[in-house]
């Protein structure tokens, strides 16, 4: 079930798409999830600053472990950072919302799932398609 702001938004008619309201809620949305992502950076770098090194080797693994899988995590939290910032930066534009190939609306419920898309689901597919035949032509696949 969505939660009650969210199935406002969607009853909105397509002509208030982009409002004051639902770019509001948007940034809300990014910002929230901006400072989860720096949370839980920060919380990786604390863990990673307050390990202990004289520990014995099974320990030392098990550490490693943890961290080559948290560093990955953090490598991912990193790049969707960078989207966030770039979601914002649209936001400040009067951008947001709309297809960076097209300029035709992504759509709220993509955005809902999304709210870094910056492209519409057909040019999404296009571009997927695009990839995967760049791909088999080099035999990656």
């Amino acid at each position: 079930m969505l939660p009650a702001e969210e199935a406002r938004l969607l009853a909105m008619p397509d002509d208030a798409y982009m409002n004051d309201e639902q770019l509001a809620f948007f940034r809300r949305r990014l910002l929230d999830e901006k400072a989860r992502i720096e949370e839980h950076l920060g919380e990786i770098r604390a863990a990673m600053a307050s390990h202990d090194h004289s520990s014995d080797e099974l320990d030392q693994a098990a550490f490693e472990e943890e961290l080559r899988l948290q560093l990955r995590q953090a490598d991912r939290e990193t790049r969707l950072l960078a989207n966030i910032d770039t979601a914002l930066r649209r936001l400040d534009e009067g951008e947001y919302g709309y297809c960076e190939e097209t300029g035709e609306p992504i759509g709220l419920q993509r955005l809902l799932l999304r709210p870094t898309a910056r492209l519409c689901l057909e040019a999404k597919e296009r571009q997927e398609r695009r990839e995967h035949h760049y791909r088999k032509a080099r035999g990656e696949s």
